[in-house]
């Protein structure tokens, strides 16, 4: 009889203390985890904490990622605030399946789309007496807003609120008129800077990436997380065009790392989280159609193929040989450079062969998505910062060899330079001197000045001017700022307080792909 009612007890403790400990470990999410990663764990500064987007991380990974942090992301350690036992049930809880994984399909796409101001009916002129071209958009993370900020006296034009999650990565229509935002939440906007108005906005996805804008000025795509999926809109008033899922001919799907334009290819390129694939999909409804695996005669006139896509945005899948989820592209976007988050080597693929072109040296974790590069003689040099390590890295695009290593006094995040100017600068965007940015003489390949805008604060993300005379810094905290500084004697010219200016984004070197912007 006692073993009777200690199991009867039993049935119902136990099930009553794994409900606790959930519930536990849902207090603990909605506590540490919930500003950043969102409601239900779908995803909003942060991505979403689901198996089926962390399908690549281990949980060991993932403990170690709770305790310590993340490079390059806004993921904090908590080691100092969570025990064992709290991670190891947060570990459970963000593993577990969601009972009903949601869906964002075209017709609830559409279902968001709202035009507040036909552009038709809007000047086709700038209505204010700033350059259009030497404008810059900066994103405020502080208090959720953005500016559009006159490039040549550095005075404010117009303040807008934006939605909560808005992360930066500004882009422009290709006559600069039109500036196009995504939040991580998915969200996309459409805003003119003739006129100061807001166009439209439509919500794409749960949770987003980024998107990127057609050369030819018809299209936006949009590559997002949860749903696995791209979007394409109308570029000229959002209007939703056509939803792709993203998958593998295995069915295997595939978060969307980024997406890319390339114009001189006519086309938009994606890379992918969780399948060895790099897409490229056409935006010109003219271009050759996608044909499948078997292809028996490629001679003109005499094509003997089975069509698998249409034009446009027919996929034309490029297998690699390992992930490749941060991209940097030579001038012509015919060899991609790309790595996986966890590698230590850089790979050069050529999307016209479809074969690899070359390995990189890389000692530690290089984002090649700040990379720049610039004519020496008769050199290209590119050069990347590298998040772990305090190095950034100079390459030869001609044989893919390390120049040189420069030693710089911590990880960096963001590069830029531009034609007209000698320097390139590469901040220290982690560990104790975050303060400080470097200026690398381009021929000498030598730091020749380190400047320090605040002091204790986080200092990065340099944008020059549309003529390459003056650099902008943010000062990347709440109560921050922008520092215009001269770019040829580095003395600071001006100071606009900004409530944490995260991005910002020349509308001259977008749109020209300037060679010492990030693209």
């Amino acid at each position: 009889m006692k073993l009777v009612k200690s199991l009867f007890v039993a049935a119902i403790i136990f099930p009553l203390a794994s409900q606790a400990a959930e519930m536990d470990a849902g207090k603990l999410y909605e506590e540490h985890c919930l500003s950043c990663h969102g409601v239900g764990r779908l995803g909003g500064q942060g991505p979403a904490l689901i198996p089926s987007v962390m399908k690549r991380l281990r949980k060991n990974s993932a403990i170690k990622v709770i305790n310590e942090g993340r490079p390059a992301t806004q993921m904090e350690g908590f080691a100092d605030r969570l025990n064992k036992e709290q991670v190891d049930a947060l570990i459970a809880y963000i593993y577990k399946p969601l009972a009903q994984v949601p869906t964002w399909s075209m017709a609830q796409i559409k279902d968001t789309h709202d035009v507040m101001v036909d552009p038709s009916t809007l000047p086709t002129t700038p209505q204010h007496k700033a350059d259009p071209m030497n404008l810059f958009t900066v994103v405020e993370g502080g208090d959720h807003h953005v500016t559009i900020l006159d490039g040549d006296k550095f005075e404010p034009l117009w303040r807008f609120a934006t939605r909560f999650t808005l992360h930066g990565g500004a882009k422009y229509s290709p006559d600069g008129r039109f500036v196009y935002l995504a939040t991580r939440d998915g969200w996309v906007s459409m805003h003119d800077l003739h006129n100061f108005e807001t166009i439209a906005e439509v919500r794409v996805g749960i949770n987003t990436r980024n998107i990127a804008v057609s050369a030819d000025g018809k299209y936006v795509m949009a590559g997002n997380y949860l749903p696995h999926s791209l979007v394409v809109l109308n570029a000229n008033d959002l209007t939703p065009v056509k939803y792709i899922p993203v998958a593998d001919r295995k069915g295997n799907t595939s978060r969307v790392s980024a997406v890319y334009a390339a114009p001189p290819r006519d086309s938009f390129i994606v890379a992918l989280k969780d399948i060895k694939e790099i897409w490229e999909l056409s935006w010109d409804p003219n271009a050759e159609p996608v044909y499948g695996n078997f292809v028996h005669n490629y001679r003109k006139d005499q094509l003997e193929a089975i069509v698998e896509y249409e034009q446009p945005f027919g996929i034309r899948r490029i297998e690699v040989p390992d992930y490749m989820e941060d991209f940097f592209f030579d001038a012509s976007y015919s060899e991609v450079i790309g790595a996986a988050r966890n590698s230590k080597k850089g790979m050069v693929f050529n999307l016209d062969a479809r074969r690899k072109a070359g390995d990189l040296e890389l000692e530690s974790m290089p984002h090649l998505g700040s990379g720049i590069y610039w004519k020496r003689g008769e050199q290209t040099l590119m050069a990347t910062p590298h998040i772990k390590g305090g190095v950034v890295s100079v390459i030869d695009m001609d044989t893919w060899k390390t120049v040189k290593k420069i030693k710089t006094k911590g990880p960096g995040f963001f590069m830029r330079s531009h034609k007209n100017s000698p320097y390139a600068w590469v901040d220290v965007f982690f560990g104790p001197h975050k303060d400080l940015l470097h200026v690398i003489d381009k021929k000498t390949l030598e730091i020749v000045k380190t400047i320090n805008p605040a002091p204790g604060k986080t200092n990065a993300h340099v944008e020059f001017t549309k003529n390459g005379s003056h650099v902008l810094v943010s000062v990347w905290e709440h109560d921050g700022a922008l520092v215009v500084y001269d770019a040829k004697t580095f003395e600071e010219v001006k100071r606009i307080p900004m409530k944490k200016p995260v991005g910002k984004y020349n509308v001259y070197n977008k749109i020209t792909y300037e060679e010492g912007t990030s693209h």
